[in-house]
Formats: structure tokens, sequence, C-alpha cells
């Protein structure tokens, strides 16, 4: 049976920014090795026209950018969306009966599937369908944007915690 993931970078003051700040190269080579290892991935409309930009090679790209396309277009993609009408290689469309298509894929599949998305992860927590919750905790303040718990804060459980790299500190919870 699969388990459902949901990490993201997180800045100190609770907000997830991927234009504001990024992924060290080495957190970046770690991020690799977790996506070639993936089950799969599971995304709201909104982050998966985020993340379409590595369905295409861009020339400015160095060695560990290509690495991580290549691991991103290779594993399965389920896209939650009412609005999309189509969705591109190797990803699947779960437009209707979000808790029963997550229910069927973690039954179907084994290893880890990757939530991408505070406002997925809204739900499939609302659902009660997420395993584990990892924050990559940067040394950053915001003060605003998309908070990484998007709805209401779900009882936690830390079972460890790990120094990523350079000051990135990766903090796992399960539901308590």
């Amino acid at each position: 049976m699969a388990r459902l993931v949901f990490g993201m970078n997180l800045s100190l003051d609770g907000y997830v920014d991927h234009m504001e700040f990024a992924p060290s190269p080495a957190l970046f080579r770690h991020f690799i090795e977790e996506a070639e290892g993936q089950a799969g991935s599971v995304y709201g409309r909104q982050m998966y026209e985020i993340m379409r930009y590595w369905d295409d090679d861009h020339p400015e790209w160095d060695a560990a950018r290509h690495a991580f396309a290549a691991a991103w277009r290779k594993q399965p993609k389920w896209v939650v969306s009412r609005s999309l009408k189509s969705v591109g290689p190797n990803a699947r469309l779960v437009e209707d009966d979000l808790e029963g298509a997550i229910r069927k894929l973690k039954a179907e599949r084994d290893g880890e599937i990757e939530v991408a998305g505070p406002d997925l992860a809204q739900s499939l927590t609302e659902l009660g369908l997420i395993d584990e919750y990892r924050i990559y905790l940067h040394p950053v303040v915001l003060g605003r944007g998309k908070p990484y718990f998007a709805g209401p804060r779900p009882r936690l459980r830390l079972v460890a915690h790990d120094g990523m790299a350079e000051d990135v500190i990766r903090l796992r919870y399960v539901p308590a």
C-alpha cells in the first residue's frame, strides 16, 4: 500500500513560495533522489501547471536540472482538477470523487506518492489521507504568501528531524 507524503519548502513564518526562495544545490540533489524513488505524484491544478515547466528542456539547465526533469517526467502523475480538460505526458486527470480516487491509488501502488500543493493537501488532510508531512524549514521570513497548512491544522506527531543542507532542517510528522 502506498503512502501519501506532503512535503514542501517552508519559510520560518509558515509560507511556501517557490519564487521567493529556492533549494541549495545540495538540497536540490536530495529532491532529485526523492523524485527518482517516488511511486508518483498527485497535483492540484495550480501546482501541476507550475511543474509543467519540467516537461520541456531548457538550454540554460545544468546537469542537476536535467536529472530532476528526467525523474519528474518518468513518474506517473495524477492531476486533481475540474477545470482542466487534458493533462500532459504520463499524467491522468482526476475530476470526480477525490477520496475514492486517492484511496484506490494508495491501495493499488507501493511506495511513496508525493502530494504537491497546500490546497490539495488541505483537502486530503480533511479526508484523513495524508500519511506524512515533510517540512523543509528555511531560515527565510516572507511575511506573506501561501501557508503550508491551507486549512485547519491537523494534530501531528514529530517522528524525525534532520539537517538537510546548509541551514535547512527537515521535519517529518505523522497524524497524531
